[in-house]
């Protein structure tokens, strides 16, 4: 990385999540090209501190792709884009054997070496601990006792058949401040049919209770409350039934049922003159639109509107303004980059939101906007059906609080 690193004008942070499934069913391709996308983030951002909350880490066969999720974890750890981090921490959930407890997500810390000073917090003795050298964890995240794993408990959501959705969260400090990060992974829609049926729909709800759920449980009286950024893919989508209602306004819906059952399967809404023309087919997993322009025109961002789920905690939760493209569902050839494919409708579930003290550090008034900046990485080539979404942002002394450390500040062992 080109130029000198200091702490001067602030600590650089990025903070970057993605949905890494893609990349294991084709790594020779696709991973090639997504960490060159994400190098040239970092040496363009010059961090001092990055986060990569991973999530779906091994793809949809985790035990047939083990060999490429090393091989990927050895890259970021090894690579001569990252040789100026000299500190880091990995947390890989690869207990697949154990469905009860798999998650599949996977949280990659870097520090930089100009960073001096920085700890990270021991959730079982309570306290800081210095950071040193590089390390991963592998083996049950659950015992890991610099971080908190929960996957949703089934009979909190027993709608919800077998999946690995949960979060994991770390807690960092810096010299300055401290803030806890947490990687958090969602339910999906498993039907864009019963999506259509009720707004909000009935996946929405879910969300919003798995949400809940995970803010209540890092805000609860177990450890002293600070700053926090959770970030992941949450599967938040556009109000599907008032989007195909702007999207389809001038049509008439033609039903068709299967023979057995009589239900319905498949929606056609076709205009009403114009030859009758079919604007959008509609099936459990087609999405199929007749013009895809209108999810990437001014970034889709005229349909933000619709992007309704984040309101329900607006008392709770913050986000910058966002100015790029729905993050999902991107075609996953290897030659297309802007292309959605035809299975759900294209929505912003890969986001980066923050608490409002969180909020305080990122935009601490006499700050320079310019150094902010929320953006998606690889917007024109394929980085898998997720593009990744990021986070930059610099933190001035004195714009946060310390946690109450006491002692701890300086701590004897390494953790």
């Amino acid at each position: 990385m080109a130029g000198k690193m200091t702490t001067a004008q602030g600590t650089g942070i990025l903070l970057v999540t993605a949905n890494v499934g893609s990349l294991f069913e084709d790594p020779e391709n696709l991973q090639k090209t997504w960490l060159r996308e994400f190098y040239q983030t970092v040496q363009s951002h010059k961090p001092h501190f990055l986060a990569v909350h991973c999530q779906e880490v091994g793809g949809k066969n985790y035990e047939a792709s083990m060999s490429h999720v090393d091989s990927f974890v050895k890259e970021l750890l090894s690579s001569d884009a990252m040789k100026e981090y000299s500190r880091a921490r990995v947390y890989l959930d690869e207990n697949y054997k154990s469905p009860e407890h798999f998650t599949a997500l996977g949280s990659f810390y870097f520090i930089h070496e100009s960073l001096k000073n920085i700890q990270q917090f021991d959730f079982k003795a309570k306290k800081f601990r210095k950071v040193v050298g590089k390390e991963t964890c592998s083996e049950t995240l659950e015992s890991t006792p610099s971080l908190e794993k929960e996957k949703f408990p089934q009979d909190y959501f027993p709608e919800c058949k077998w999946s690995r959705k949960g979060f994991i969260r770390t807690r960092w400090a810096l010299p300055d401040c401290c803030f806890d990060l947490v990687n958090i992974h969602l339910f999906h829609d498993a039907s864009n049919l019963v999506a259509w049926e009720k707004s909000p729909s009935v996946y929405s709800r879910t969300r919003q209770k798995a949400l809940s759920y995970v803010l209540d449980r890092i805000t609860d009286q177990r450890f002293e409350n600070v700053p926090y950024f959770i970030f992941g893919d949450f599967n938040f989508r556009l109000d599907f039934k008032q989007v195909i209602e702007r999207l389809c306004s001038s049509t008439t819906m033609q039903a068709e049922r299967t023979t057995d059952t009589n239900e319905v399967n498949k929606l056609i809404f076709r205009e009403s003159d114009n030859d009758r023309k079919v604007i959008l087919q509609l099936e459990k997993k087609l999405f199929s639109y007749v013009n895809q322009d209108v999810f990437r025109e001014n970034n889709g961002t005229l349909l933000l509107e619709d992007d309704k789920e984040l309101s329900v905690f607006k008392d709770r939760l913050h986000e910058l303004e966002i100015s790029f493209p729905p993050s999902y569902p991107y075609s996953e050839d290897s030659n297309q980059g802007k292309q959605y494919m035809n299975t759900r409708c294209p929505a912003w579930c890969d986001r980066i939101l923050m608490s409002s003290s969180a909020r305080d550090l990122v935009l601490k008034p006499e700050k320079d906007e310019t150094s902010i900046t929320y953006d998606n990485i690889g917007a024109n080539v394929c980085m898998g059906d997720h593009k990744p979404v990021f986070l930059s942002f610099r933190i001035t002394a004195g714009a946060g609080n310390c946690c109450q450390r006491g002692e701890n500040i300086f701590c004897e062992a390494p953790m």
